[in-house]
């Protein structure tokens, strides 16, 4: 039976990157995508090869942003895999400079143009909208895979419209939950550092993520994972917590969305990776 599948390497501060891909009736990858390159080909290829998978099945790789985090491997990326790296055009001109990138960026250099773009023809659209966040330019992504619908924004400063509405439209959302107030307030970090997480350019709190929620909810998602979540000021239970306390009201009885299967609900480990999930 065809597929689409997810697997996360890791996510949060240490390290992103995420693996997206379409699987056939034989259960072979025909095509998939890497978002970010914070975690390095050598790991990479050791947790594909678990699944059966390898370099070959990744037709294309996207970019966030411009953080360390998300573009750690960047240059061995391009080097032994050399794909082609999507991003915005703004992106694009920021890596073009950034030592990261390294020398073999410029063969995998690609630029995406606003509304749609095809990754993979007739399989893999993708289309970017822009987020708040203190890097040089950031975006979030929405992909199209086949018929599956699957928006992904982590470090993300506040909710904006775009985001909210490619969201309300997919099968399968990635958001981040990076923080919870009281711990940032009470945690080991200064307070210059706790105002930039939560200045509204930094990353999204679990109540904000929760609260977000309320406005993307919707009959046809089926997915929700919690990304980026802080070592410091975050644990799994409580993003959790948040965000199923939330649909656990949107799905209650009663509601607009009460006769709808509520949306499985996963926060993703920072520094492991996670299952393959079948979406």
């Amino acid at each position: 039976m065809k597929s689409i599948r997810f697997k996360s390497f890791s996510s949060g501060s240490c390290g992103n990157g995420y693996f997206l891909g379409i699987f056939n009736e034989l259960d072979s990858c025909d095509c998939g995508v890497l978002i970010d390159a914070g975690v390095s080909p050598r790991r990479v290829k050791k947790e594909l090869a678990r699944e059966g998978l390898g370099f070959e099945d990744i037709s294309a790789l996207l970019l966030t942003h411009d953080h360390n985090d998300h573009i750690r491997s960047l240059g061995s990326w391009c080097k032994h895999l050399g794909r082609p790296v999507w991003t915005p055009p703004a992106l694009s001109g920021v890596l073009a400079h950034n030592f990261l990138a390294g020398e073999h960026f410029a063969p995998c250099r690609r630029e995406l143009e606003a509304g749609w773009n095809e990754l993979v023809p007739g399989r893999i659209r993708v289309r970017y909208f822009t987020v708040p966040h203190d890097a040089s330019f950031t975006c979030g992504y929405a992909l199209m895979l086949d018929e599956h619908k699957f928006v992904i924004m982590t470090d993300i400063g506040r909710m904006v419209p775009q985001a909210l509405s490619l969201a309300r439209q997919c099968d399968t959302l990635v958001i981040e939950s990076n923080y919870d107030p009281w711990m940032l307030r009470h945690g080991p970090y200064p307070k210059e550092l706790q105002d930039r997480i939560c200045g509204g350019r930094g990353h999204l709190s679990n109540e904000e993520c929760a609260d977000a929620l309320r406005d993307i909810a919707h009959p046809g998602l089926r997915n929700i994972f919690l990304c980026h979540l802080s070592e410091h000021n975050n644990t799994p239970e409580l993003a959790y917590r948040a965000s199923a306390e939330v649909l656990g009201q949107i799905y209650a009885p009663g509601t607009a969305l009460a006769e709808e299967k509520p949306p499985r609900l996963c926060p993703l480990p920072r520094m492991t990776p996670s299952p393959f999930f079948i979406l």
